[in-house]
């Protein structure tokens, strides 16, 4: 296919930690002479990348590498292995908990890996490996990567643990107009929940089947970022039930202002209920009635009202209502 050239990302061989750039128009998947393995590393939206993947990948894995939407996962297909993980969307613009997919088919010799968006934890090992530097191995370039996805994903579970802080505080206030806030983080909690928990199973069976391209190293390093994660989950599960500790709150206080504004319109309306029956009384116009002939008739019928909306103010003191 010589009149092909493909666009990667990057292309990189890798031996005993140092780096050298693939120059092939239309590389190959296997390193190039006395070189450990190669990391090619492939965009999507390119239409060349689609050709190079469905040539040089088995059909399974180039189904799994060119699949839009993807949820984390693990599986052993023949010599290689399919690997899907998630990294939080450091894109400006982007929403951090809409997480970005790395699609990878992992071979003992080689690491063929795709997305459609930028993923920095990849950009970090790119630019070492520019600088003419890094991993040695296969298990090695995969520790590298869990570390920086699991890094970012630690800032990121951190950053809404502060922002949960905040609301609780702001809560314990009693500031109003919280529901906007709360629901957004709560959104924001929910979407890396949803994709972090089949992460820590992918990473789980990345683990059962560590003879398989792992040393006992390696095995360690990954061991400490699937902890990580586990550990990222376990904060996002604590921050997802204090915001709905804090939403109870809010529910309650609300609640109890409803109760208290309940309380105050049934007083008021206790001390104008027979205010309000003497006005109609005396308000009908029909002959007979007390007072009609007298000019004081008017102001003892202001004071006797007033006397009884003061005898019931009493009245509800004495029984502390209140």
């Amino acid at each position: 296919m010589a009149d092909q050239t493909l666009a990667p990302i990057c292309a990189f061989d890798f031996t005993g930690g140092q780096s050298r750039p693939v120059a092939d128009d239309w590389p190959g998947p296997t390193p190039g002479d006395s070189a450990t393995f190669r990391w090619l590393h492939l965009d999507l939206g390119k239409p060349e990348t689609r050709r190079w993947i469905e040539q040089n990948v088995p059909p399974i894995a180039a189904s799994a590498l060119l699949q839009a939407e993807t949820r984390p996962r693990c599986d052993l297909l023949g010599e290689g292995l399919i690997l899907n993980l998630r990294g939080v969307n450091l894109n400006p613009g982007s929403n951090i908990e809409d997480m970005v997919s790395l699609r990878m088919w992992i071979l003992p010799n080689a690491v063929i890996s795709s997305r459609t968006r930028r993923i920095w934890a990849t950009d970090e090992i790119q630019r070492r490996a520019s600088e003419g530097t890094g991993p040695a191995t296969v298990g090695g370039f995969l520790a590298e990567l869990l570390h920086g996805l699991s890094h970012r994903i630690e800032l990121v579970s951190l950053e809404l643990d502060d922002q949960t802080d905040g609301l609780e505080e702001r809560a314990l206030e009693g500031a109003s107009a919280l529901h906007d806030d709360l629901g957004a983080l709560r959104l924001s909690v929910i979407k890396m929940r949803r994709f972090l928990h089949p992460q820590r199973e992918a990473l789980d069976a990345l683990l059962r089947n560590e003879s398989r391209l792992l040393d006992a190293s390696e095995i360690t390093e990954l061991r400490e970022a699937v902890n990580r994660t586990r550990r990222t989950i376990e904060e996002l599960d604590a921050t997802r039930d204090r915001l709905v500790a804090v939403q109870d709150q809010i529910a309650s206080e609300q609640v109890r202002i409803l109760g208290r504004n309940s309380f105050i319109l049934s007083i008021v309306a206790a001390v104008f209920l027979p205010l309000g029956f003497l006005t109609g009384l005396f308000g009908v116009n029909i002959a007979g009635m007390p007072g009609t002939q007298s000019p004081l008739a008017f102001w003892f019928l202001v004071s006797g009202s007033l006397a009884i909306g003061l005898g019931i103010f009493l009245v509800f003191r004495a029984l502390k209502w209140l």
